[in-house]
This record gives structure tokens, C-alpha cells and sequence, in this order.
């Protein structure tokens, strides 16, 4: 139980530390003001509610103005279960229950899946829409957030065009439960992704599976491309891809070491989504220094795309 006096200001600072959970979190009876993303500060956005993928932390800011309590509802998105916090004039009230949502049901069409039968294998499907991905269930009236709602509060420090693109295709096999990047699991690699000290570099995640899956870089933050000017795209440590969509983060390699790169769902990594990312003074091999290619659409980082 979280403590208050009436008409305080509280902040408070939601993290989603489950394995394998993706959240639907809001206080019924309250707004929120969401003020930081990932423990990086963006502009006050006023929001009702939040989807959070593991690892990703949000700050919100509420002013309870009732002598009463309010319940933090955290339903996970299949509406299997859900996790409660109370915030409380006395540490002896509790808040109502909220009653349990529906589930949204998920379609081929909703998770981009039958363009990805197309014909085209290599076709960029980050301008269709994700909405199955996006419903909550909150009522048309309440305001959801979406990534493209993100905006930093002080403009970045590398303003500079990338040199080259990256690209992570997110796959897997349910069948086998093998999770892959770029075809491969972890233990059969080539090795770290290698980056030269100071670069800056496009990151493209392209979901090729019918899961989100919450992208999760050790070290340093990826600059998210979601349709804010280059000076204000928010800073991320995790960027939750959702299923058949296709998004883009700018990374600047300012941080020497080997650095762990993986998909935040705990069963997803051990059974291979993941791998590291060296940044050394070193050359960068032949087969990682793609030229940067012109994507118009960049900036599809929303989840309503």
C-alpha cells in the first residue's frame, strides 16, 4: 500500500519485473500523468491507462483528491490473472476490484499474419495496423498510450544520420519452442553483433511470429523511431515489437564492452532469442555494414501503426 494525502502530488514508478507477462495497468478513478519512460524523462503525457511489456518501467504522476483508496489494476492481456497495489489515505483501506475485462480476441488480420504469406517475403509491414495489439478494452473515451505518444523532454546529443542499418528478424518455432534472431538461436550464432566505438547505427526489428516480443539492449539506450522529430525520439532500453509489426531504434555504440541483447520473455531468451553486442575500436565485418537504406516510413513506432 502506497500512502497519500489528499491532493498530493505522488509519484510512482511502474515496473513490469514479471518473466513472461504483458500488462494492462490502470487506476480506476485516476488519471495518470506519465512523465518517464525506461527511467528517461518525456514530456508530460495524460494518459488512462498503459500496455507494459517486461522491463519496460514507466513514472506516473497522480493527485488522488478523495479520502479514499484506489486500486492499481495490472491485468495480464489474455485476462488469466492480474496483480493489485492499493494507494491509501490509511494503510488499513483497501480499493474496490475492478471487475475482469474481456479478452480481445486476436485475428490473423489483427497480427499482420496474412500479409506475411504474401509473395513478397522482404515487404515492410511496419505501416499496417496492429490493433488487435493495441485493444485494452478501456472505453473509446479513454486515452491508451501508444509510443508514438513518447517524446523526450530534452533534445538527444547524437543528431546524427546513421551510418548503416541493422536488421533483427524476430522469429520462432512453436512446435519445437525455438526462438530465433536472424534464423538463429543463441548457442548457434556467428558470434556478438560487432560495433565500432562511436557509430551511430539503425536498428530495424522485424517480427516475423504471432508474439510480441519486449526487445531488451544491455548498456545503452536505442533512440526509438516513432514518428517525433529526431531531436525528441525517446530513449528506450526495451521497445516491445508487437506481432508482425516492424520498428526502428537509432543507437549510438558509446559504450565499450559486450553488451547481452534479448527478448525480455524469460523462455523466449533461454531457448534463443537473444545475443550480444560488442562495441570495440574494430573493424566491422562485411556482413553487418549493410548500407543504410531510405525507408520513408521509419518512425512506425506506435502501436497503432
Amino acid at each position: 500500500t502506497g500512502l497519500f494525502t489528499p491532493y498530493e502530488r505522488v509519484r510512482l514508478r511502474l515496473i513490469n519485473a514479471s518473466a513472461m507477462t504483458v500488462f494492462d495497468v490502470r487506476i480506476p478513478g485516476l488519471k495518470m500523468e506519465l512523465v518517464a519512460a525506461d527511467g528517461q524523462n518525456v514530456e508530460p503525457v495524460n494518459i488512462d491507462e498503459m500496455r507494459m511489456g517486461p522491463a519496460e518501467t514507466y513514472d506516473v504522476i497522480v493527485t488522488p483528491t478523495e479520502d479514499k483508496a484506489y486500486t492499481i489494476a495490472a491485468e495480464s492481456i489474455d485476462r488469466t490473472g492480474f496483480a493489485l497495489g492499493t494507494l491509501a489515505p490509511r494503510d488499513s483501506m483497501r480499493g474496490e476490484i475492478p471487475a475482469q475485462r474481456p479478452r480481445a480476441r486476436l485475428t490473423m488480420t489483427d497480427m499482420n499474419m496474412a500479409m506475411m504469406m504474401h509473395d513478397d517475403p522482404d515487404m515492410d509491414m511496419s505501416n499496417l495496423p496492429d490493433s488487435g495489439w493495441a485493444q485494452t478494452g478501456a472505453p473509446e473515451s479513454a486515452k491508451v498510450l501508444d509510443y508514438k505518444d513518447l517524446r523526450a523532454l530534452t533534445s538527444q546529443t547524437d543528431l546524427r544520420a546513421p551510418e548503416r542499418t541493422l536488421e533483427l528478424r524476430l522469429g520462432g518455432n512453436m512446435e519445437r519452442y525455438i526462438w530465433t534472431l536472424n534464423g538463429k538461436t543463441y548457442a548457434d550464432s556467428d558470434g556478438p553483433l560487432r560495433l565500432k566505438t562511436g557509430e551511430r547505427l539503425r536498428l530495424r526489428f522485424v517480427n516475423e511470429t504471432m508474439m510480441a516480443h519486449p526487445m531488451h539492449l544491455h548498456g545503452m539506450f536505442m533512440q526509438l523511431e516513432n514518428g517525433q522529430d529526431a531531436a525528441r525520439v525517446p530513449n528506450k532500453h526495451t521497445v516491445v515489437v508487437p506481432p508482425g509489426a516492424t520498428y526502428s531504434t537509432l543507437l549510438t555504440a558509446d559504450e565499450a564492452g559486450e553488451w547481452a541483447f534479448h527478448c525480455h520473455l524469460l523462455y523466449h531468451m533461454m531457448s534463443g532469442m537473444m545475443t550480444t553486442v560488442l562495441v570495440a575500436d574494430q573493424d566491422v565485418p562485411a556482413e553487418n555494414a549493410a548500407p543504410e537504406m531510405d525507408h520513408s516510413h521509419h518512425g512506425h513506432g506506435g502501436h497503432n501503426e
